[in-house]
């Protein structure tokens, strides 16, 4: 195995090894020219419903999902207050 490094060239560095087929190493992104992306809080709070339900082992049925998408628009401190229930009931952390 051969160890890699990060490297700090400007441009892509090729590997020495003469078994990688040619591949290189590519710069790290840089975190100033990353595109800012905001999620909206409604979508973060049914994606992490669904994660807190499914950690619980509860896998919504399709009639559900209409549940959920009015769950995840209430207000954050309802949400809060389901997770603590569904924690406190399925005996897990986060």
């Amino acid at each position: 195995m051969h160890p890699t490094t990060v490297p700090t060239a400007a441009a892509p560095t090729h590997s020495r090894s003469r078994d990688t087929g040619g591949d290189f190493l590519l710069q790290p992104p840089d975190p100033a020219r990353r595109v800012t992306c905001r999620v909206d809080p409604v979508d973060l709070r049914r994606l992490d419903l669904l994660a807190l339900l499914t950690a619980a082992g509860i896998a919504p049925s399709a009639g559900d999902r209409a549940a959920i998408e009015q769950l995840s628009v209430l207000p954050g401190s309802v949400h809060t207050a389901l997770h603590r229930w569904l924690e406190q009931a399925y005996g897990f952390c986060r």
